[in-house]
């Protein structure tokens, strides 16, 4: 499985994101509750267009998700928290509310 439904400019994302970084950070401190959409699926989790923080990207990893948790399907509206910041590669790690239920 590999999808992904990047923004048109979305080649731009990764200096956009090292550039807003602090920002980030500050904005979505842990704890967080965020709300997004599903705009990318990999085996180990879904990338997610932060509602509000244009520039952040969210990651939610199986390794969160209770276990047999289905990932969401591409451009799904999903809730969760922010649980980490990834600083190394500019990632909010995400723990869907969906997943915190079945848990």
């Amino acid at each position: 499985m590999s999808e992904y439904s990047w923004a048109a400019d979305g080649a731009g994302a990764g200096p956009r994101a090292r550039a807003a970084w602090p920002a980030i950070c500050q904005a979505l401190p842990l704890g967080t509750k965020i709300t997004g959409e599903v705009v990318g699926r990999q085996r180990f989790g879904v990338f997610l267009r932060i509602d509000e923080m244009p520039d952040a990207t969210g990651l939610a990893e199986i390794t969160a998700a209770p276990r047999n948790a289905v990932l969401p399907a591409m451009g799904e509206s999903v809730s969760g928290q922010v649980i980490w910041h990834a600083d190394h590669n500019c990632q909010v790690k995400i723990k869907l509310a969906a997943w915190k239920a079945e848990a």
